[in-house]
């Protein structure tokens, strides 16, 4: 549908969606529809750091990270090429290891065909004499442990050298195409569509198509969870509680990422974000009509009797007046898009939320004719889902950071999320919301959520990544029809998240109540965050700037963070050998592709094994 052709017009107040008090009201209404702590954990928690290749080369110049006190200076260096500091936490065995695995990733035919040869090398040695050669290899290069136990040796010795822990239990179904397909189809399709197919008028981008069934299409660097039953999204919340405790007894400030599809039944993410975009859609398009296409999004204002005036020509009924008056908006006589958002009506059912406007009857109707009281209870349970986690987050002193997925779900995550931020970040830090910096729309979004922390005096907190999604995005909007969403070329998309970083960046130095975690492998965007940390006169001791990659890659960029006093991060996935099988196929996939593109990670790896055979150091062990 059109939005220039078809315009939302309104009959009642009730513009967005506020769920500050959903988490209550279900909390109340449901009493306890999730499972104990106490349950067996059957799932995973999945982390997104950085889905595009790097193209920089690692050989890095000097980098100098100032801070400044007063009259006094102090001058931090930190150089990337000093690979004694950079490998002082690995023993020679494991430099040999790094070498071989890198070495393997980089030849298309063994990674393409990995899972093949990895099932063949199960049957012919056993499946003991396989893990303890997974072990020696992939598994123990990207792989911490099979349980909470086996992987405090590691997280200990990062930790001695500067590096803290995500926590992200890998373990991933293992489903072929056809059932992945088939699942995704029936959890994102409704009770209402499935009975009328034709009645209801959503946005193809919106839908749930076969062809993209399969959210592993295309995608390396990310876990995808697939709905089975409620039973299954309760073991999911049980893993990320877990890992939640786990992370809170491991180190004083610990991260845990979660993904919201574990968390219920996709079909809400998919309608709320279609709700949500229209919205915002119409909101342009009035914006478009007051003259301001193109003005950067906090900068439309709409002028609120033009407005008015506007929607009765429309044919649109309602006491205006009172609609565009109050506290939410004060007496400027403009509102923004903050102020659009701000405009709610609360709703006692989840799905009267999912309403949009429609312009032949001039009211606010259902996005769907109906909703079944099943997916009713469904939608309540993810709702409360998300607040079990956050309270079990503030209680053992993890930050909870939610990741970015597909952009049909998008919407919905990124508004949750926000609503929980609300919340929960009134006296510090604990809901990061992800940032893919490949969209179009990243800076926006960025500007738009720290504008907000501003005006209702929350702490914002973001982790900024490219995106791990670009092959399956592309693909999907150009077979069903709707703009990409993505920036045109990698070179945009780096610009596109430096704009966003030296935009939160800018944020702690002028109100110290922002915090960014930098989720990347790209050294020279590491570079730039020192660099303006510099000049912003932000110490790595304030804790407000933070670096993110993934165990096994990049140690050259992490541990020389860490032990110049920088506060950063290894995401430490973990699980039994013959259950993370999946994450390492994506794992040996992805790197492939980095080590590609990144071959000097290699050389410094040569190079400190050089170092230490001639200056008497084979047999280095980490103190």
């Amino acid at each position: 549908m059109s939005y220039a052709k078809a315009v939302p017009v309104f009959a009642r107040a009730g513009l967005d969606v506020n769920l500050r008090n959903i988490s209550a009201v279900s909390g109340r209404r449901l009493g306890s529809t999730v499972a104990s702590t106490q349950r067996n954990q059957s799932s995973e928690e999945s982390t997104d750091i950085d889905g595009a290749v790097p193209k920089t080369d690692v050989h890095a110049d000097l980098i100098q990270q100032s801070r400044t006190h007063g009259t006094s200076k102090n001058k931090i260096s930190i150089d990337f090429n000093q690979t004694k500091e950079a490998y002082k936490s690995k023993d020679t065995g494991e430099l040999l290891r790094s070498l071989v695995v890198f070495k393997l990733c980089s030849y298309d035919l063994l990674v393409d065909k990995n899972k093949e040869i990895m099932d063949l090398s199960k049957k012919i040695l056993g499946q003991k004499t396989f893990e303890r050669l997974m072990k020696m290899t992939f598994y123990g290069q990207f792989v911490a442990g099979e349980d909470h136990q086996a992987i405090k040796p590691l997280v200990r010795k990062n930790q001695a050298y500067g590096v803290g822990a995500v926590l992200d239990y890998s373990v991933e179904e293992d489903l072929t195409k056809e059932e992945a397909e088939n699942k995704e189809m029936e959890s994102c399709v409704s009770a209402a569509e499935k009975e009328s197919p034709g009645e209801n008028l959503r946005e193809n981008k919106y839908k749930a198509h076969r062809q993209f069934g399969d959210r592993r299409g295309g995608v390396t660097g990310a876990r995808t969870y697939f709905y089975a039953d409620e039973a299954k999204c309760d073991q999911h919340m049980e893993t990320f509680l877990k890992c939640i405790k786990a992370s809170g007894g491991s180190s004083e400030d610990g991260f845990s990422a979660i993904k919201m599809t574990a968390l219920g039944r996709p079909q809400f993410l998919l309608q709320f974000s279609e709700v949500l975009v229209k919205w915002r859609c119409f909101f342009n398009f009035l914006a478009a009509k007051q003259g301001m296409e193109g003005v950067d999004v906090l900068e439309q204002k709409l002028d609120l009797g033009k407005l008015q005036a506007y929607l009765e020509k429309l044919g649109a009924q309602g006491d205006f007046q009172s609609w565009f008056t109050g506290e939410k908006i004060g007496s400027s006589g403009t509102i923004d898009l903050l102020d659009w958002n701000s405009l709610i009506d609360d709703r006692t059912r989840i799905s009267n939320l999912l309403v949009v406007p429609n312009l032949e009857t001039g009211q606010l109707e259902p996005l769907l004719n109906k909703f079944t009281e099943e997916e009713e209870e469904q939608m309540k349970r993810m709702l409360q889902r998300m607040d079990v986690l956050a309270k079990h987050a503030v209680e053992n002193n993890v930050r909870l950071m939610v990741d970015a997925e597909q952009t049909y779900f998008q919407p919905a995550i990124s508004r949750l999320t926000l609503e929980m931020q609300r919340i929960f970040n009134r006296e510090s830090p604990v809901i990061f919301n992800t940032y893919q910096c490949y969209l179009k729309e990243a800076f926006d979004n960025v500007s738009m959520d720290v504008e907000l922390s501003r005006r209702e005096g929350w702490y914002f907190g973001a982790k900024l990544v490219r995106g791990a999604y670009m092959y399956q995005e592309r693909s999907r909007a150009e077979e069903i029809g709707y703009e990409d969403p993505i920036n045109p070329d990698y070179e945009s998309t780096n610009q596109m998240y430096h704009k966003c970083l030296d935009y939160v960046l800018e944020e702690i130095g002028n109100s110290r109540s922002a915090n960014v975690m930098v989720a990347s492998h790209n050294l020279d965007t590491v570079k730039f965050t020192l660099r303006r940390m510099n000049e912003l006169e932000l110490a790595p001791t304030d804790k407000k700037v933070y670096f993110g990659q993934l165990l096994g890659m990049c140690d050259q960029i992490s541990f020389p963070l860490g032990q110049a006093g920088f506060p950063v991060y290894k995401y430490v996935p973990y699980g039994p050998v013959s259950e993370v099988i999946p994450y390492l196929v994506r794992r040996a996939q992805e790197n492939r592709g980095f080590m590609k593109g990144a071959q000097g990670e290699r050389d410094l790896l040569w190079k400190e094994l050089v170092r230490r055979m001639t200056s008497g150091e084979v047999f280095y062990t980490p103190a």
